[in-house]
């Protein structure tokens, strides 16, 4: 049985999506939403990895629980922040990249989850130079 600081805790990490004239409610965890922001952020031009070093091959390989790994974001009536710490490939520039890592990021969450995004953080946390 599950004891109160974990059920507190349990309710402190996922929101609830009220829909008109449904029955029941969607929950969804933070961790949806961390997940989301990381793999839209991996998957644009320019990005290496997820500043822990996790990189999209590495991913593939692992489960997911590690994806979320350098992002975290805050969550309070539907209205999401998200902060970033990427890894980028050497050669990018590092305002067109952060800019398009903004724009993806906000995309997928704001038509995946239906919160709107009030701001997507990026701290470029290192340049690889070994990437191709």
């Amino acid at each position: 049985m599950a004891n109160e600081t974990e059920i507190k805790e349990e309710i402190r990490s996922s929101h609830v999506i009220h829909e008109k004239d449904k029955e029941g409610q969607v929950i969804i965890d933070d961790e949806v939403c961390s997940r989301i922001a990381a793999l839209a952020a991996t998957e644009t031009e320019g990005v290496d990895s997820m500043a822990d070093n996790i990189t999209k091959e590495l991913i593939a390989k692992l489960s997911r629980s590690s994806l979320s790994r350098g992002v975290k974001v805050d969550v309070g009536d539907g209205v999401v922040t998200v902060f970033l710490s990427l890894v980028l490939k050497f050669g990018y520039n590092i305002p067109d990249t952060a800019s398009r890592v903004q724009e993806r990021v906000k995309a997928a969450i704001e038509n995946m989850i239906g919160y709107d995004v009030k701001a997507v953080n990026v701290k470029i946390a290192g340049i690889n130079v070994d990437a191709e």
